[in-house]
């Protein structure tokens, strides 16, 4: 039952126009929260990018502590060569306080009674390291 040529189908009342599918194409309305829809719809976000292999995470642990390692036995190293330094300065301020108190002892005294008290005291090591 085809229409000849020409001839337009009758329309039957059973039939409904839809405008969705054809006419021209408007701007999408907006979401509930005011913002347009994406022109290419996207996946919901999910973060399984970020999420890596235990074996993975493992070797960038053992980089992190061995790296920790080495800064902190580079830091003790430096801390330690501090530590000498002042401690020679306090050694050398100490035996320089030392002389100059048996100097002044001196002037007072008479050479071998400074002598005697040195002895006396012990501290005559200081003075001749």
């Amino acid at each position: 039952m085809t229409a000849p040529a020409g001839t337009a189908a009758p329309a039957t009342s059973t039939t409904t126009t839809r405008l969705t599918s054809g006419g021209p194409k408007t701007a999408p309305s907006r979401r509930k929260n005011g913002q347009p829809p994406h022109s290419v719809p996207r996946p919901p976000f999910r973060p399984t990018a970020s999420l890596t292999p235990y074996s993975k995470r493992l070797v960038a642990r053992t980089a992190l502590a061995a790296t920790k390692a080495k800064e902190k036995e580079m830091k003790d190293e430096k801390e330690a060569a501090r530590q000498t330094r002042i401690a020679a300065i306090k050694d050398k301020r100490a035996r320089k306080t030392e002389r100059e108190r048996f100097e002044r002892m001196a002037e007072t005294m008479h050479r071998k009674r400074v002598d005697r008290v040195r002895r006396r005291e012990g501290r005559n090591g200081k003075l001749r390291s």
